[in-house]
């Protein structure tokens, strides 16, 4: 805006009435801000130019100079994908100049839209005499028909085949300013929110029921579960209309998304890691896919290593100052090339793995893809041998020595090792045959069918021959989950305060919003992981119930709005401040996008006997008129409080409400109500409990005595407390009341049986008293045991 601000302010208005909603769509068109926006066009490979700032401007202090061209579409280029829809009228302007001496007397010049392959089209032009300055002003209608998926518009000289026979003629320099397109404003991105409940309560799988996760890997520290996914959510972009979105596009997919848990069924979402692209803490790599997190003592201090595929031509590590961060990079270039010795062979260097053994050292297991071409075709199915493992430098970041091979049986990817006691367990990914695997052959008995988990047991973490291979691990998981749900897959293994979890991803999430025809969007599952005696596993079988809860859950503390045991219709968003319960370098996150009928939930949530008092949230209301209903059991439970949300709109404020009935070990809902459109933002709870229930400080003990030969039951009671109190004492053989016991005295009663034989019984004791101007009272039950007299 600032651009077009620029350009009207000079004279430069667009012919004819602007409608206010039409917007600047060009980013820096005036090149004051440099050449922020702007790159030499490189529609064609043989496109090239560079551009340079000068101050021969049309407009303010700066334009551009185009120089060095070597094709007529070579010169500046902004890309307006995403911006532009079909069917609508757009203004595009620009300024050019050249100055060549040796350049014809004018020259045309043309302001072009490439929409990708060999779709362009001349949108305006003009043709100033040499050093003067012309201006392109025209306006055109986008066809309806056109796909504006990629849009990218630049300015050129007419086309000539061969500019290069007279470059002062079709390749002279030129100077450009003042580029503006003004008209419709971008469409809205398509909603990312899963409005259906994919995670359903009471159920444990998937983990997350909001947004989508795959390739998890389980990572232990500090009696924490922290899962490391490839951001499927990324690419997710269903159609309003239907709810579908395009298949997932890997290629997009440059962040990993991070949970974590104490339970196991409630989790946090900590957000996107911006690991690849030009805006990742790895800008030199472009992907970042099945992640996998490893730390160990480096120069002394704790560190945190984060690997990941760069797609599937290399893999990367970025350092953590803790499992959430912050993150950054101490390479310049991937740590696993083509280059990386004995990777000869491998197709697809990616899926690393680390594993940091009990000694210290490290190892990373990477690999996958097509079988060499030079195995027979039995081998290449049987034995594809794509898988490595290389130790790492002591400083995580680097490898030493050179790879081995890992011969896994009908090996995919995805591998992954840990340890139990002395032995080392690899499980991987099979593969589904194939060209890449030779074709239609015999897979040897006992080896894993197609897409299934298998595993190996070795003595040595360098050492894996075919003949440590142990038995599938895991089945398909379309056989647990039906239609819809198979492909490739790809597990971790961790342990857990003493047991072992497999993770797994299945697409059923993406199942439940759109029926069996996912477009490929997983979601992160957890099973735990059995034993048998001589160490092979148990196999493990896929369901939505999932793991136990191993503790039930605390709210007597400040805690992330987006932990998460169920939801439906929310996403989360990440907001500048750091987390309370996280700190302050720690990435926090809001609960969003809350309409009317959305909830979260949490399990099993422990109030305890004396309950919770109070509840207050950390929100921003976006309108008036909403509130949150504190609910037990399900989302249309007993509502044991009401907030409301009554803060001012756009500001962070806290609002309490006090609760009823909060007691015991329940699920706990909130549930969200107000008029249409967004309702608030949610960034924390906190419970505090409810006032404890006044009681007196006053005891009593029993005995028991002969006296002609018949049972006495004699009842002592202690006044402690600081208040006189009234006593009675009721037992199978009367009642006694003392009226006034004063603070520190005593009284005490004998019950008289008339039995030579007591049987075993109790006194119930009652205390009352004014305290504070209320009535207390306090009860207990005081027990003796059978006497006989004879």
């Amino acid at each position: 805006m600032a651009a077009a601000g620029v350009l009207l302010a000079a004279g430069f208005a667009v012919g004819g009435p602007v409608h206010a909603a039409d917007q600047e769509l060009i980013v820096n068109g005036g090149f004051e801000d440099g050449l922020q926006g702007w790159f030499a066009n490189n529609g064609n490979a043989t496109d090239s130019t560079t551009l340079t700032l000068t101050d021969d401007a049309a407009v303010g202090s700066q334009a551009v100079r185009v120089t060095d061209r070597k094709t007529t579409g070579s010169g500046p280029m902004q890309d307006l994908s995403g911006k532009l829809k079909a069917g609508e009228t757009y203004t595009v302007k620009a300024q050019v100049k050249y100055d060549d001496p040796a350049s014809p007397a004018t020259k045309q010049f043309f302001a072009t839209m490439h929409y990708g392959g060999g779709d362009y089209t001349n949108l305006g032009s003009v043709t100033p005499a040499r050093g003067e300055w012309g201006t392109i002003n025209a306006t055109f209608t986008i066809p309806a028909d056109q796909n504006v998926s990629s849009a990218r518009i630049f300015l050129e000289t007419p086309w000539t085949q061969n500019p290069q026979s007279a470059p002062e003629v079709h390749l002279m320099d030129f100077t450009v300013d003042g580029f503006s397109l003004v008209g419709s404003p971008p469409p809205a991105a398509p909603s990312k929110t899963i409005e259906v409940v994919g995670k359903l309560p009471g159920e444990h799988n998937p983990l997350i029921g909001h947004k989508f996760g795959a390739d998890g890997y389980g990572f232990v520290h500090d009696g924490r579960v922290y899962m490391y996914m490839t951001n499927d959510t990324q690419g997710y972009a269903p159609n309003p209309a239907t709810g579908i979105s395009p298949q997932i596009n890997y290629g997009a997919i440059n962040q990993i998304t991070l949970i974590s848990t104490t339970d196991m069924v409630n989790w946090v979402d900590h957000g996107e890691i911006p690991v690849a692209g030009p805006n990742g803490v790895a800008p030199y790599t472009g992907n970042s896919w099945a992640p996998g997190m490893a730390s160990n003592v480096v120069d002394g201090e704790e560190k945190f290593f984060l690997y990941y595929a760069n797609g599937g031509g290399s893999s990367n590590v970025i350092n953590g100052e803790s499992p959430l961060g912050p993150w950054s990079t101490e390479r310049t270039s991937p740590l696993i090339t083509s280059a990386t010795p004995g990777s000869a062979g491998v197709n697809w260097l990616f899926d690393p793995a680390p594993l940091v053994d009990d000694d210290g050292r490290s190892y990373l297991y990477f690999g996958g893809g097509p079988a060499s071409t030079a195995f027979p075709a039995a081998e290449r199915y049987n034995n594809p041998k794509n898988l490595r493992v290389i130790e790492l430098g002591d400083d995580m970041v680097s490898t030493q020595g050179t790879a081995a091979v890992v011969d896994a049986p009908v090996a995919f990817e995805a591998a992954q090792v840990f340890k139990r006691g002395d032995k080392y367990y690899l499980s991987y990914s099979s593969h589904f045959g194939g060209n890449d695997f030779g074709g239609n052959q015999t897979p040897q008995q006992g080896y894993p069918g197609g897409g299934q988990i298998g595993y190996m047991i070795s003595d040595d973490p360098m050492s894996w021959p075919k003949e440590t291979y142990a038995g599938v691990m895991f089945p398909n998981q379309s056989e647990f989950f039906g239609a819809g749900t198979g492909g490739n897959n790809h597990q971790s293994v961790f342990e857990y305060e003493g047991k072992f979890y497999f993770t797994y991803h299945a697409p059923t999430l993406n199942k439940r919003i759109n029926g069996d025809s996912t477009q490929g969007y997983r979601s992160p599952h957890i099973q735990e992981l059995t034993f048998q005696e001589d160490g092979t596993v148990n196999q493990v079988v896929g369901t939505y119930a999932g793991v136990e809860q191993l503790r039930d859950f605390d709210p007597y503390r400040t805690f992330e709005a987006e932990t998460l045991g169920w939801s439906k219709g929310i996403t989360t968003a990440k907001i500048g401040e750091g987390s309370t319960e996280f700190g302050q370098t720690a990435p926090n996150l809001v609960v969003s996008d809350i309409d009317a009928g959305d909830w979260t939930a949490l399990s099993s949530v422990a109030f305890g006997d004396e309950g919770a008092g109070s509840v207050t949230a950390k929100v921003k209301a976006l309108q008036t008129g909403a509130e949150i209903k504190v609910r037990a059991g399900s989302q249309t439970g007993q509502v044991l409080g009401t907030i409301v949300v009554d803060s001012p709109v756009g500001e962070w404020a806290e609002v309490t409400t006090e609760l009823e009935g909060a007691v015991g070990t329940n699920d706990l809902f909130f549930s969200y109500e107000g008029p249409q459109g967004d309702l608030f933002e949610i960034d924390s709870w906190a419970f505090d409990r409810a006032a404890a229930t006044p009681s007196l400080d006053v005891t009593a003990t029993t005995s028991l005595r002969c006296v002609a030969g018949k049972g006495l039951v004699t009842v002592q009671v202690a006044n402690v407390d600081g208040e006189e109190v009234a006593v009675q004492l009721v037992s199978a053989y009367g009642t006694k009341a003392f009226s006034a016991v004063a603070s520190g005295a005593s009284a005490s009663h004998a019950f008289t049986t008339r039995l030579a034989s007591v049987p075993a019984g109790e006194v119930t004791m009652t205390a009352t008293a004014t305290v504070d101007g209320q009535p207390v009272t306090t009860e207990m039950s005081v027990p003796y045991g059978a006497h006989s007299c004879r």
